[in-house]
């Protein structure tokens, strides 16, 4: 593991410093977001990959196209972005194109956020993201061990075989239900029989989606609520909306792939439970992650009709919710402007330059 009093070190004899990201998932909002605070940005593409960060020229003033994402860790590659002081932000692609073994013990280049964290958005870990929650005093839905005891609705949740960023999730009544399904999407290569033995199964919570958006480090003075987003999935949003007679007469692979997002608000008498979730998680994080939260992290969330909060997935990394940074009211109710997660990061690191306090915010 790599050790984060050498990355404070390194941070500390930066003299410039600009943000790094990688040039996919979320790099336009986090590039966006510094730039809005004057920061410099480079960003790391993948050969065939860079059209995006040239063309919205704007925001990025460098951009470092690879042969593979995984050059980034190359020792000439690091050696530049030490010698440029350049602090990387973290995103679910930088986690799956990487790896954990790169990020936690070969990538020596200061993250902003917690590298020893990221892990634990796996559902394979020890302590993952029902751990936490757990901890937290959060609710999350019930977990089947074992698919034999599947006796209500259920969701697989399942990573596609050849597409590891996407989810095959689907939809289960009881074992045999479990067992029909698995087995096609198998056979249809859809999914692999290992990473089914690796799935989890939750009971389906029926209600309302909302992700709710949030930002803390160990220099801020409270958590903030950064915003709510909601997820489009194809191919289920489109077939959910046709009437059920076509629905019955379709016989359609369905997936949960994500390929954008959508604003939302939930109504006031509710921030009060949403607030006190984001309280609660950063500090059951901190008690088992030293130094807890950098950053931004997303409690995906269902409101049932008794208007409870169930957490069915957690981001602990920047999540992908471009759509905030320009719809949510609740960063104008606390700072008087309309912002996103981008701006955010570049907010805290430009206060921690002013404090003196950069190391505190770096692993």
């Amino acid at each position: 593991m790599i050790k984060r009093s050498d990355m404070q070190k390194i941070v500390n004899n930066y003299s410039d410093l600009r943000i790094g990201v990688l040039g996919s998932h979320s790099a336009l909002e986090v590039m966006d977001g510094a730039k809005d605070e004057n920061l410099n940005t480079v960003v790391f593409c993948q050969k065939g990959r860079e059209v995006p960060y040239q063309r919205f020229g704007r925001i990025a003033d460098e951009i470092m196209i690879l042969k593979k994402f995984k050059d980034i860790a190359s020792a000439p590659n690091q050696k530049k972005l030490r010698d440029t002081g350049t602090i990387i932000v973290p995103h679910r692609s930088l986690t799956a194109y990487l790896g954990y073994d790169i990020l936690e013990n070969k990538l020596k280049i200061p993250i902003f956020g917690n590298r020893a964290l990221f892990q634990a958005e796996e559902r394979y870990n020890k302590k993952n993201q029902y751990y936490l929650l757990k901890k937290a005093g959060i609710k999350y839905p019930k977990i089947f061990k074992d698919p034999k005891s599947i006796n209500k609705p259920a969701i697989v949740k399942v990573q596609e075989k050849n597409r590891k960023l996407e989810r095959a999730f689907f939809t289960v009544s009881s074992y045999s239900d479990y067992k029909k399904k698995s087995e096609e999407k198998i056979k249809n290569g859809v999914i692999s029989r290992k990473d089914l033995n690796e799935s989890s199964i939750e009971e389906l919570a029926i209600g309302t989606y909302l992700n709710f958006n949030y930002f803390y480090t160990p220099i801020s003075e409270n958590v903030d609520f950064i915003g709510i987003e909601r997820r489009l999935q194809t191919n289920i949003h489109d077939y959910n909306a046709l009437p059920a007679k076509q629905q019955l007469e379709m016989n359609v692979e369905l997936q949960n792939i994500e390929v954008g997002h959508t604003p939302a608000s939930i109504r006031e008498s509710l921030l009060d439970k949403v607030i006190k979730m984001g309280d609660k998680f950063v500090k059951a994080v901190k008690k088992e992650y030293s130094p807890g939260i950098i950053g931004p992290f997303s409690l995906q969330s269902v409101i049932t009709k008794d208007l409870e909060l169930i957490v069915y997935d957690v981001s602990l990394r920047v999540p992908g919710n471009p759509i905030v940074a320009t719809t949510s009211p609740y960063t104008k109710y606390q700072y008087g402007k309309t912002f996103g997660i981008g701006r955010r990061i570049a907010m805290e690191i430009n206060k921690a330059i002013e404090d003196d306090r950069l190391s505190e915010i770096i692993t």
